[in-house]
């Protein structure tokens, strides 16, 4: 589907978890709503899940995705459109056992006031508000939430529901809606919640914009792995740094850009060793699970996938099978990006802080030349072997390196 509809759009498509989602959510409502308290509780209920972060100014710190949502409490329990009281009751204590495990977290934190986004909150508040149920300033209240379901109740069937200021295209779903946020009230002691403007939407463009001004949340997450795994920072800096040297000289000969690919190299340099933290023998791949694997704010699914791929194939054998985390028409990318990453980790391979190899470089077809001139390799005998052991490997991924 993905695949179809970035060919349909004409633009990559990128798919976040649900973690990111909630962090890019709290991002809209902090920037989008004007705060009368820094400790701040957001909700956001959509179709199939719900997130809820705690933090402070525009800073979330606590995030979590919760599986249940408006379209799916409502298909699961009203699937023919008939509302109950013995089914809102099954419906609510799905929502409780949903909410159950982080509720002591979240009521631990405390917060100054919480805030609701996105279609589901703002149709409840526009609902208690046309009915009376709410608050100034469109503010829901957990008596009002409690109301609008009997309502629904009584009226018996989803298809009969007419209130005003509920939009008919939001009935179908609405009960499944209401009975997830009346649960959130209730577990978490909400006594009233401020409806916002900026949800998701907002929350993306603030961070595409922090991407141009030097406050890249990617860049964070970068630095936050660093500091958890205790990477040799001076390394890492020489790797990227060579890294970078080689892409710039490669990159016409290979059609590689400078942009986004030269990020992705830089992250991969700065985290390549990474797996050090849980053993010495395959931290490659070690490496790999983690990034792949981790909550990194600011990266998607797929920057998350290539990274991932780098860092698993930056020595060692080559093996072509990771590759296969990337959609087929990226894979070529990809995969002379994991070149260049080899061959500066094999130049600092001595962890010499004094060694800064240079080397021209040239690339045609699938060769490629390194040459020190003088007599550098010489002088300098066991980047030599490194380099002929790379050799070998990248001979066995069908690419000729050649070293003179």
């Amino acid at each position: 589907f993905k695949n179809r509809a970035e060919e349909a759009l004409g633009h990559t498509i990128e798919v976040v978890s649900g973690r990111e989602e909630a962090r890019l959510v709290y991002s809209g409502v902090a920037h989008s709503s004007p705060q009368r308290g820094e400790k701040l509780l957001v909700v956001d209920i959509g179709g199939g899940s719900t997130e809820l972060i705690a933090g402070e100014g525009f800073t979330p710190s606590e995030l979590f995705s919760l599986q249940m949502g408006c379209v799916s409490i409502t298909r699961r329990f009203f699937p023919d459109g008939r509302m109950t009281a013995k089914r809102v009751k099954k419906a609510r204590i799905a929502a409780r056992v949903e909410l159950e495990p982080i509720v002591a977290s979240l009521r631990a934190l405390s917060w100054d006031e919480a805030i609701g986004a996105s279609g589901t909150i703002r149709a409840a508040a526009e609902v208690m508000t046309a009915q009376g149920g709410g608050r100034a300033n469109k503010e829901l209240t957990p008596e009002g939430l409690t109301d609008l379901i009997r309502r629904m109740v009584d009226a018996g069937e989803i298809r009969k529901l007419s209130m005003p200021g509920l939009d008919p295209e939001r009935a179908p779903v609405f009960p499944g809606g209401m009975i997830v946020l009346e649960s959130i009230f209730k577990e978490l002691g909400i006594d009233s919640m401020r409806v916002s403007d900026g949800a998701l939407r907002e929350g993306i463009l603030f961070d595409l914009v922090g991407r141009i001004t030097h406050e890249d949340a990617r860049e964070r997450s970068i630095r936050s792995l660093q500091q958890r795994y205790n990477i040799d920072l001076v390394q890492a800096q020489h790797v990227e740094e060579t890294a970078v040297t080689l892409l710039r000289s490669l990159a016409d000969q290979w059609d590689l850009t400078l942009n986004d690919q030269e990020l992705l190299l830089r992250w991969a340099a700065r985290c390549h060793e990474l797996g050090l933290a849980i053993a010495h023998s395959g931290f490659h791949r070690h490496g790999a699970y983690l990034l792949e694997n981790s909550d990194l704010p600011g990266f998607s699914t797929f920057e998350q996938a290539r990274l991932a791929t780098l860092v698993a194939l930056h020595r060692k054998r080559f093996r072509e099978e990771e590759l296969e985390r990337i959609r087929p028409d990226r894979r070529a990318a990809i995969r002379k990006l994991a070149i260049i990453l080899r061959i500066a980790v094999v130049l600092h391979r001595g962890r010499s802080p004094e060694l800064t190899p240079r080397a021209a470089v040239k690339a045609a077809g699938r060769k490629l030349k390194l040459n020190f001139g003088d007599d550098w390799l010489a002088a300098h005998p066991l980047t030599r072997a490194d380099l002929e052991r790379e050799a070998r490997y990248l001979g066995e991924a069908d690419l000729k390196l050649e070293v003179v």
